[in-house]
C-alpha cells in the first residue's frame, strides 16, 4: 500500500458512506482519528453527531473536533484519518456569521492535502451536490459551485474513489482495499 493513501467516498444523502468508511478504517492500522467537521447547532445537528459517536464506539477512533483550519491540524502521530465530511468543513470556511461568504476552495483543499501528509491512510466523505436543478439563492448556488470545484480536485488527489448508492460502494477510480 503506498504511503498517504486517500479514499475519497461520495453519494447521496443517507446513501451509506459514514457507515463504508468506518467499514474501511477499521481493517487499517491505528490509531484512528475521525476528524469531525459539523459544528453541533440545533437538534437536527446534535442528533446526527450523536448517531455519528454511537456508529464509531468500541472502533478504536479518537474523535477530533474540527470545524475549519486543517492547515493548523497536527496529529499526534501517523494513522489512519477518517474526515468527515467536505460539505461541513466547506460551510463552516466559506459563510462567516453575518452571511458573507468567500471562496473555500485553497483553504479546503490545503486543509486536506495537510492531513493526507500526517497520515497513513485518508478517508474523506464528500456528498454529491447540485444535481437536482437549482433554484437557489446565490450563496447557495455558491457554496454548491464551491463543493464541485473541490469534490473534482479530491477526486484528482485520490487514490480511490467510491461513489455510495443505496449503501452499495461502487469504485470509481482506483483498486478497491
Amino acid at each position: 500500500m503506498p504511503d498517504h493513501r486517500m479514499i475519497l467516498l461520495t453519494g447521496g444523502s443517507a446513501c451509506g458512506k459514514s457507515s463504508y468508511a468506518e467499514k474501511l478504517c477499521v481493517q487499517l492500522p491505528s490509531p484512528r482519528y475521525y476528524i469531525a467537521a459539523m459544528k453541533p447547532f440545533g437538534d437536527g445537528s446534535l442528533e446526527k453527531i450523536e448517531r455519528h459517536r454511537r456508529l464509531r464506539m468500541g472502533k478504536g477512533f479518537e474523535t477530533i473536533e474540527r470545524y475549519t483550519d486543517l492547515q493548523g491540524l497536527v496529529l499526534p502521530e501517523r494513522g489512519t484519518v477518517l474526515l468527515e465530511c467536505i460539505c461541513n468543513l466547506t460551510a463552516n470556511e466559506m459563510f462567516d456569521e453575518s452571511g458573507a461568504y468567500a471562496d473555500p476552495f485553497d483553504t479546503v483543499v490545503a486543509g486536506v492535502e495537510a492531513l493526507r501528509r500526517q497520515s497513513r491512510t485518508l478517508v474523506v466523505i464528500t456528498n454529491e451536490v447540485g444535481s437536482d436543478g437549482g433554484g437557489y439563492d446565490p450563496g447557495t448556488l455558491a457554496y454548491i459551485d464551491a463543493i464541485g470545484r473541490i469534490n473534482r480536485r479530491l477526486a484528482q488527489m485520490s487514490d480511490t474513489v467510491f461513489e455510495l448508492v443505496c449503501g452499495i460502494p461502487l469504485l470509481l477510480k482506483g483498486e478497491a482495499l
